[in-house]
């Protein structure tokens, strides 16, 4: 099933605009509930990529699409309509998330949308297979058991500004059937029942333009399963608990804001458990000196210690912190893969 451009637009245009903090305050964050699968698929961040050439992680399928270098940093830009498949090492989980990192162009484009998933290799958008879109005002969803002229939901338009020239964290949730979609710090699709499609390759496409500001980039795709294990069994059954959910910015100790869910759960378990004590280890991958990755992993582990004692009201004595570097890597430093793996913070029953 086709849907035409002007009628995503029209659903889109006819949703009620709701008001949004221009300021990220903390509590904007309380609705954030995405928690990012453990076990990486796939990873890329282009930083391997030859600037010039198409993504060689990714299978291309058309247009003009290919790596260039924007302020210093290596991302895969789409001048005009152009189409790529996520390869997996196997076909998609009942239980994944798929997180891609997208500067949208800063002009009013996108009246047919900027972003397009779906599993499987080619269009379909029947009744087994959604067809999700993503554009700096919104997003609708075609097929999988969803109607365009009501699935559309409507980005504020405070938030848009931001989306339009500026890195957007686009995230999705998948739980058997129930689907959730986050744009940055709000949550724009929570549906129970979407039959995304179960393949081993996700199609993507990308719609830009060679007009000045009108270009598409996308500077990192992350795909994961999702273990079932909560935090509490995980440490009773293994006496430990590893999570990519913590982030940081590169190379720092800082503490993002999307980590608030896995923040708020290990808070919650030690407050439901009051003789639980705990050891956070922060772990790296093996790119740069030993000494800096050390170093860098000890602060980080710091800082989370540090975020649940002033943030959630945990009791510091319950808590101690070591780093770890890039000694202890769970699976080999060899794909990428491995390596967003192994940046890594893993929580130790004492």
């Amino acid at each position: 099933m086709r849907i035409s451009g002007w009628l995503i637009v029209a659903c889109l245009a006819a949703l009620p605009t709701t008001r949004a903090s221009a300021q990220v305050e903390p509590k904007v964050w309380e609705n954030y509930d995405f928690v990012p699968g453990n076990k990486v698929l796939f990873y890329t961040d282009f930083s391997e990529d030859r600037v010039g050439n198409f993504a060689r992680r990714l299978g291309y399928k058309s247009g003009p699409v290919e790596v260039v270098e924007r302020d210093g940093v290596k991302v895969l830009r789409a001048t005009g309509k152009s189409e790529f498949l996520i390869p997996l090492r196997k076909r998609l989980p009942e239980r994944f998330t798929l997180e891609i990192d997208i500067i949208a162009p800063t002009g009013e484009c996108c009246l047919f949308g900027v972003m397009w998933l779906e599993g499987g290799a080619e269009m379909d958008r029947g009744d087994q297979s959604a067809d999700v879109s993503w554009a700096p005002h919104g997003s609708v969803i075609a097929g999988g058991g969803q109607s365009v002229a009501t699935s559309g939901v409507k980005i504020p338009e405070e938030m848009q500004p931001a989306l339009r020239g500026g890195v957007a964290h686009v995230r999705v949730l998948m739980d058997a059937e129930y689907f959730k979609m986050y744009t940055n710090e709000r949550r724009m699709h929570n549906i129970p029942r979407l039959a995304f499609k179960r393949d081993s390759v996700i199609r993507v496409l990308l719609e830009g333009s060679e007009e000045d500001g009108m270009a598409v980039y996308l500077t990192g795709i992350r795909v994961a399963e999702s273990e079932t294990n909560v935090l509490y069994d995980a440490l009773a059954a293994k006496g430990r608990w590893a999570t990519q959910g913590i982030l940081f910015e590169t190379g720092k100790a800082e503490l993002q804001p999307e980590s608030r869910p896995v923040l708020k759960e290990i808070a919650a378990t030690l407050k439901q458990h009051a003789e639980l004590t705990i050891l956070i280890e922060g772990h790296t991958d093996n790119v740069g000196p030993a000494a800096s990755n050390l170093a860098l992993s000890e602060a980080r582990a710091a800082a989370v210690k540090a975020a649940l004692v002033s943030g959630f009201g945990v009791v510091a004595d319950r808590i101690a912190t070591r780093g770890f570097g890039d000694t202890k890597p769970a699976v080999p430093n060899t794909t990428a893969e491995g390596r967003a793996q192994n940046r890594r913070v893993e929580i130790v029953r004492q």
